[in-house]
């Protein structure tokens, strides 16, 4: 298996061992840091799995209450905010879960299938606001799929257990969708200089 340097993740915050200890022992103001700390990739993780600001919202709500109640639960095995995470992407993928409106994953297209892209997603130095509207635009569990690989370095194993999926499923929606997010971003989507679309 290729090896490659994984991202890190937004949630990568450290929180000072006084503050959690606080937290866990039920301090209000301790738990509100912890909140202000994590409010900002909890609902980036959300948006980018639910593909909406209200659903981005309520996970964000529940997960952190659910962190509120299961603190005194966290055991240091890992980090602390790769607990929280963990509670997170749960809440996320149930609010996507619970509220499928249409197909959300992308097919197999051509019968060739690339089993293990790892090329990376495409620059988002040129345009993130282009790059955010290409990413709305796949299925949502495609999306989720590219979000925990490339942002979250979430490995394949991972995200199929999230899921309840297989790990050919997890590379194949990979591979699929930067297919799909180049396409879109190489579009009238994407291009940059070409005149005739607006």
């Amino acid at each position: 298996m290729p090896v490659g340097t994984r991202p890190a993740s937004s949630f990568a915050i450290d929180l000072p061992d006084a503050v959690l200890a606080r937290a866990r022992a039920g301090d209000r103001s301790a738990f509100e840091q912890v909140y202000r700390r994590f409010e900002r990739p909890v609902f980036t993780l959300a948006l980018r799995i639910c593909g909406d600001h209200e659903e981005a919202s309520e996970v964000l709500q529940e997960t952190m209450l659910k962190v509120f109640d299961r603190i005194r639960d966290f055991r240091g095995d890992s980090p602390f905010w790769a607990w929280l995470r963990q509670i997170a992407v749960n809440e996320a993928l149930m609010k996507l879960r619970r509220g499928r409106r249409h197909a959300d994953e992308l097919p197999l297209e051509d019968g060739s299938e690339a089993a293990d892209d790892l090329a990376p997603p495409p620059s988002t130095a040129a345009d993130a606001a282009l790059l955010q509207r290409a990413l709305a635009a796949l299925p949502a569990t495609t999306r989720s799929v590219l979000w925990l690989y490339h942002a979250e370095g979430y490995t394949h194993e991972e995200i199929a257990a999230a899921m309840n999926r297989t790990i050919s499923f997890s590379k194949s929606q990979l591979s699929r969708g930067l297919r799909r997010l180049r396409a879109l971003l190489e579009s009238g989507t994407g291009s940059t200089k070409e005149p005739g679309h607006a």
